[in-house]
This record gives structure tokens, C-alpha cells and sequence, in this order.
């Protein structure tokens, strides 16, 4: 991975253990600051969205920070998770503040434990953790997870689904792959196989969990007659958010295999719904 110095404003590799870095987290548009372009220090001066790397080393500076990272796709998506996780501050950059706050990515809400929100013209809008409890009602996802007071796999695997629904990404692929370190699984992207990266995380996520909730999801009005046992989108969980995990009663010892007509489980149950 590359860091930038925050003083210098130039890249630096890393290699095995990275120093303390903060980490900045906004959507992206057209003309974003590309690697190479980034190497070419006159050029990258005249990019209008090259502002925001620098405020964000300001930024880092101030908080006692000599390194600063802006994650992009170029990087391994498997490790993105990690990345925002183990950054010392993550600065979530609103342009179009606070319309942009309703289709945050999960991760970068997530998986930083301090992470401070900015708006156009790098004004402070607040700190997550004292905006929680709005984040959990615009966004569904509990405050306790917010907060980092309740660990995310606590959470059953068909609400962490919900938190997804309804919102949209670029690429279709994008939908399944930025979910991946919600549920801490790996798999290869394949951009151009369209849908099938949802049906393939779905069928990651059960390999390595025990909570088979995975399955209590609602198929739309528009979904083909025959669908097998995965939801097409993550918006056929949008109803299922208070559902407890449903744990597989042969104790997760003997994982499902996976076969041309879908998935072969050896326990079948009812789901609990949380009392209201």
C-alpha cells in the first residue's frame, strides 16, 4: 500500500507494518486524482479534487499525524475493511453535504473507531460518535455497531444484509464486493459477471458463518418464478432487519456444499423475530 506524507504531499510505500496513519474517506466523481497523476506534481496542482488531499493533510498534521492514506479501487477491495479499521482517524469528506450522508458507504461508517465528518469547504459537521444516534436512523445500523460497544459479527447476517438495501453503486459487481469486510469474507473480482458477484458472496458468507438468517430474505414483485435460495439484491432484505442470528444446529461443523442447483444444508428451521 502507498501512504501519503503528509508533509511532503508525495507517496511512499509501505511495506509489513504501517505507521500511525489517518485516512480519508468521500465519494468519487469525475476526474478523481489518479496514481499517475498524482506522480506528476505540476499537473496534479490544476485537478480541482486534489484539494481535498491536501486539506486532508492539513488535517492530519494537526492531529499529530506524518501520514495520511486516501483508499481507491486500485487498491485490493478484500483489505479495504481493514484499512479503515485500523486507521488511527478516518476524515469522511461530505461535498454535497448532508445529502451525501444518507449513501455513506457501510465500511467507511463502520470500521473506523474515530471518524470526523466534513463539509464543503472542510467545515466540521461532528464526530460519529456523537452523531450515532442519527446515523442509526438514517442508515439502520445500530448505534452499539457505530460506537464499536458490540462487535459486528454479533449481528445476525441478514440485518448487517438490510443495512445494504436501497443503496446503489456504480457498478453492478460493487454491490456484493464493498460488502465483503462486513461479513470478513475474500473472494476474486470479476468485474463483468454482473449479478452472480451477489449469488457468490452469499455463498462465502455461508462457508464461514454459523447463522444460516442468511436465507430469511423477501423476493420482489418482480423476481423471476424459479430464484433458488439467494436473494438477487440486498434489497430483499430490507424487511428482515430485526431478525437475531438463526445458528446452524449441526454446530457449523459440517459447512454447506454447493452444487449446480444451489446449496445442500443439512438443518432447516424457523427464524426468530426480535419482540418489538
Amino acid at each position: 500500500m502507498y501512504l501519503i506524507n503528509a508533509n511532503t504531499l508525495e507517496l511512499e510505500s509501505v511495506v509489513g507494518t504501517p505507521p500511525k496513519y489517518a485516512i480519508l474517506s468521500h465519494t468519487w466523481g469525475d476526474n478523481e486524482v489518479s496514481y499517475s497523476d498524482f506522480q506528476d506534481t505540476a499537473k496534479r496542482q490544476h485537478q480541482p479534487r486534489f484539494k481535498k488531499i491536501e486539506l486532508t493533510c492539513r488535517q492530519a498534521q494537526r492531529d499529530g499525524f506524518e501520514y495520511s492514506s486516501s483508499a481507491e479501487l486500485s487498491e485490493a477491495i478484500n483489505s479495504m475493511f481493514k484499512w479503515y479499521r485500523d486507521a488511527q482517524k478516518c476524515y469522511a469528506y461530505l461535498e454535497d453535504a448532508p445529502q451525501e450522508l444518507l449513501g455513506w458507504t457501510l465500511q467507511e461508517l463502520i470500521a473506523p473507531r474515530k471518524l470526523t465528518f466534513y463539509g464543503p469547504g472542510w467545515v466540521s459537521i461532528g464526530e460519529k460518535d456523537d452523531l450515532s444516534q442519527v446515523l442509526e436512523l438514517i442508515t439502520g445500523i445500530d448505534k452499539s455497531v457505530l460506537q464499536h460497544s458490540q462487535a459486528l459479527s454479533s449481528i445476525s447476517v441478514v440485518k448487517r444484509m438490510s443495512w445494504a438495501a436501497r443503496r446503489n453503486t456504480t457498478r453492478i459487481e460493487d454491490v456484493a464486493y464493498c460488502l465483503m469486510g462486513i461479513f470478513d469474507v475474500n473472494m476474486p473480482m470479476l468485474y463483468g459477471e454482473g449479478e452472480k458477484a451477489f449469488e457468490r458472496l452469499q455463498e462465502e458468507i455461508l462457508k464461514q458463518t454459523k447463522d444460516n438468517s442468511l436465507f430469511a430474505w423477501r423476493a420482489s414483485s418482480n423476481s423471476a418464478a424459479y430464484r433458488g435460495l439467494f436473494a438477487a439484491s440486498p434489497d430483499e432484505f430490507l424487511q428482515s432487519y430485526d431478525i437475531e442470528p438463526f445458528p446452524n444446529l449441526s454446530g457449523g461443523k459440517s459447512p454447506p456444499s454447493f452444487t449446480s442447483r444451489g446449496s445442500m444444508l443439512q438443518n432447516r428451521g424457523s427464524f426468530r423475530r426480535l419482540a418489538c
